[in-house]
């Protein structure tokens, strides 16, 4: 048997590479009028079906452009050696965190991780697998039942009555705050007031 040499043939729209071709639906299949097949639309030339059918269906596909390729084309810009100058950061939608705002309370687990992390400090000085201890504190705390973690709990609580206090007066002191003209405000004014200055 002599081999035949087969000639390649890509499945391309010969319109260009850089479009699609898709029915109006935005599908890449049409489908026939006589026969009722579903056809790529790229490949209706291809179909064999009547003439009126090939034409309807031609009708039909649209191109659509390859967004992509173009982005891909706009980011392949040479780079310049100098490096750039660094702008001052300025950031509007988020809040500056006060430093005098209390912190939140621990959950019952990190407080009894803080317990557990001495207790294995002690049976393992020469462990230092953060890791490792938190799996360990992690299986334990599971194992453990309502009345073992009860203490726990009743220190959470308490953590978080304090919490509340030091929340409410707080409150009330950035109240007054904002009566006489808040400082943060007049801050971030200056800082944004600066930096139109610099441009």
């Amino acid at each position: 048997m002599a081999s035949q040499t087969r000639k390649r043939v890509d499945a391309v729209d010969s319109r260009s590479a850089s479009v699609l071709v898709r029915a109006k639906d935005g599908s890449a299949f049409s489908r026939c009028g006589d026969c009722k097949k579903n056809v790529p639309v790229a490949l209706i030339d291809m179909h064999n079906c009547s003439l009126e059918a090939k034409i309807k269906m031609n009708l039909d596909a649209q191109v659509v452009d390859q967004a992509a390729d173009a982005k891909k084309q706009e980011r392949k810009k040479p780079k310049s050696k100098e490096p750039k100058a660094k702008k001052a950061k300025v950031e509007k939608g988020k809040k500056v965190k006060d430093p005098n705002k209390p912190k939140r309370p621990p959950t019952a687990f990190f407080v009894f991780l803080d317990e557990f992390r001495k207790t294995f400090k002690e049976a393992n000085p020469d462990s230092k697998d953060v890791k490792r201890v938190g799996k360990e504190a992690g299986e334990k705390w599971r194992s453990m039942s309502e009345e073992d973690k009860k203490p726990y709990l009743d220190k959470v609580a308490e953590l978080k009555a304090e919490y509340e206090k030091a929340m409410e007066s707080y409150k009330a002191g950035e109240v007054e705050e904002d009566e006489a003209g808040s400082d943060k405000e007049t801050a971030v004014k200056e800082v944004e007031e600066e930096l139109t200055d610099e441009e």
